[in-house]
């Protein structure tokens, strides 16, 4: 076996160039989200630079919870790259140390950066990501006069008065609080009574209370409110299984979401998809490690530094595509959530276990 201070030197070597492209990623990011950010919010009227900093400083984890796959993969390659140069991966070869054992340090280590992402960064990317998206919807504009461009599916109340259709731009606090909301309200014979646009929803015990609201009767008579509120029997439990985003809410409360949203007769299969997805990180990670390796482990001197990194950056391009592409079918139903989170990991593992196992036994 590998002696332990060697393990412990290439632990160590790989954390700490981890930490300098964790580091720089996250730089690039907020420059990046804020940069867009500005763009897209500057002209509304409660916008301010601190405010949009602040934005993009909660949307931050989620972006590194995203790219950690890549962010190990390209730290894999520079310390495997960076041992090559020095040859002390020849010297370690030479001493009858195997591919296995020097990269059993950094296996280990990319598995451990795992469970930390699906534990203390989920929850951390979760509750950043819930209150971003609480700020951004007070950014809202004026309520809006015209149907059209709503960002969240439409949702059905039905109460003693009649029918209500309700739909939204945005929400936060998982779906409690709406953004550029709109209440279309029936009667009980199935004729519109009229149209509301409210800036502002939030559901609270037994009714929608809107602010900034204009109202649009039957008649076309428009009158514009301070605030008013539209009874409901909806429960906060129901409106979040439908507006929340799955990746707004903790690994540890997604299994309970599941059950819930099943218990709605809703479909459960994005919540499913971000569960199974997450329980599979400290295992992808792995995954790109040993494909890092892949195009990394050939001696400095035959000069395979260009088409190293370009295989690399191929590499990881297409396991993301792949990734996205059964994400896309899992969330939707096609495949089974726990088929597609776990598809491009098997995948990824088996192509750099047979790799390390042809380069080392032939």
């Amino acid at each position: 076996m590998i002696g332990r201070t060697l393990f412990t030197y290439f632990f160590r070597r790989y954390l700490v160039i981890v930490a300098q492209f964790f580091i720089g990623v996250v730089v690039i990011s907020f420059l990046v989200d804020f940069t867009e950010f500005s763009r897209r919010a500057g002209s509304l009227p409660e916008y301010s630079m601190g405010a949009g900093m602040m934005v993009s400083a909660l949307r931050i984890p989620m972006i590194i919870q995203t790219a950690i796959p890549f962010i190990i993969l390209f730290a894999a390659m520079a310390t495997l790259m960076s041992l090559n140069r020095k040859y002390e991966l020849v010297i370690a070869r030479s001493a009858g140390i195997s591919a296995w054992q020097f990269l059993a340090p950094l296996c280990l280590a990319s598995f451990l950066i795992g469970a930390v992402t699906i534990t203390a960064l989920n929850s951390l990317s979760a509750a950043a990501l819930s209150y971003s998206e609480e700020i951004e919807a007070s950014f809202s504009g004026r309520a809006r006069s015209a149907p059209g461009g709503l960002g969240l599916p439409w949702l059905r109340q039905r109460t003693e008065e009649g029918v209500t259709i309700i739909g939204a731009k945005k929400s936060a606090q998982r779906g409690r609080f709406l953004a550029q909301a709109t209440f279309i309200r029936f009667d009980k014979d199935g004729s519109i009574v009229d149209r509301i646009d409210a800036k502002r929803a939030a559901l609270t015990t037994g009714a929608w209370v809107l602010t900034g609201v204009q109202r649009i009767d039957a008649n076309g008579r428009r009158i514009e409110r301070p605030r008013m509120a539209i009874k409901t029997d909806l429960k906060p439990d129901f409106v979040e299984e439908q507006f929340a985003r799955p990746e707004t809410i903790p690994l540890f409360e997604l299994d309970a979401k599941i059950d819930s949203a099943r218990s709605f007769g809703l479909s459960a299969n994005p919540f499913a998809m971000q569960y199974h997805s997450l329980l599979a990180m400290p295992f992808l990670l792995v995954a790109m490690t040993l494909i890092a390796a892949t195009v990394s482990m050939r001696f400095a001197r035959l000069g395979q530094s260009a088409p190293m990194i370009l295989g690399g950056v191929a590499a990881g391009f297409l396991l993301y595509v792949a990734s996205v592409l059964v994400k896309a079918f899992g969330s939707s139903g096609f495949v089974l959530p726990v088929v597609a989170a776990w598809f491009p990991v098997v995948v990824a593992g088996f192509f750099g276990v047979t790799f390390l196992l042809h380069k080392e036994d032939g």
